[in-house]
């Protein structure tokens, strides 16, 4: 019975753990430029002990195991904003910010002006070309970013996007504010720049809804499952204690 209780607790905590990745799905339906996950789980096979007393070979227990959480880079719906600052990503590709950790990667295209004159995204942070950060003059108007990153306005050019992508995008790392670290990042060969959009979240609302209900009914099955054990322990103790009054 404890081999079973033990078992049941494996996929009860894979299943809480893959709950939290789907509301944190739903809680960013609305983020620009999120990107959704999923939890891959497999069998353990946890490893017995031998014991030549008794003839027959013991069983191998099976165990969930959540082994990691992977990212759904796929693209999301682009919106038209009318934003000459909002850029939507086509493409594979992120852009570089600068932070106070270092280099950050994002596809959040929401791009604003800071009271400095820099490009900056929603949290501040200065854009990157492949110089430097962007920087507007006061009197600066008719700003102008091509399909291949390039930026310019009334005074002239301005430098490029620094645009990235990975070799292995399950090797970069979320963190948080919609911006990512890690990975081994590239120049973009591959990626088109849309000057006026943004890109929105590419969580399906209807679909991680439905996992939410699927992942709760299994929970529960889970525990419903847990509680009739502990009912034929609480039998078992019971006849033994009655056996050897």
């Amino acid at each position: 019975m404890e081999n079973a209780q033990l078992i049941g607790l494996s996929r009860q905590i894979a299943l809480q753990r893959q709950m939290d990745v789907v509301a944190n799905n739903i809680a960013n339906i609305n983020t620009t430029g999120f990107k959704s996950e999923q939890t891959l789980f497999e069998e353990y096979l946890m490893p017995v002990a031998r014991d030549r007393d008794f003839g027959a070979l013991d069983q191998q227990l099976s165990y969930t195991d959540d082994w990691t959480t992977i990212h759904d880079m796929s693209g999301g719906a682009l919106v038209q904003t009318g934003n000459p600052l909002d850029v939507a990503l086509q493409g594979e590709g992120f852009l570089t910010v600068q932070t106070p950790q270092g280099n950050r990667y994002t596809r959040s295209g929401s791009l604003a002006i800071d009271a400095s004159g820099f490009l900056v995204d929603l949290n501040g942070n200065q854009v990157l070309s492949t110089t430097g950060p962007i920087h507007f003059g006061a009197s600066e108007t008719d700003i102008a970013i091509g399909e291949d990153g390039s930026i310019s306005s009334s005074a002239g050019a301005k430098g490029q996007l620094q645009l990235v992508e990975f070799t292995d995008p399950q090797a970069v790392e979320r963190q948080g504010d919609s911006l990512w670290s890690g990975g081994n990042p590239i120049a973009a060969t591959s990626t088109r720049v849309i000057q006026g959009a943004i890109e929105k979240s590419n969580v399906s609302g209807v679909g991680e809804m439905t996992e939410m209900i699927r992942v709760q009914r299994a929970y529960e099955s889970v525990a419903s499952l847990l509680s009739e054990q502990n009912d034929q322990r609480r039998s078992a103790i019971q006849k033994l204690g009655n056996l050897n009054a």
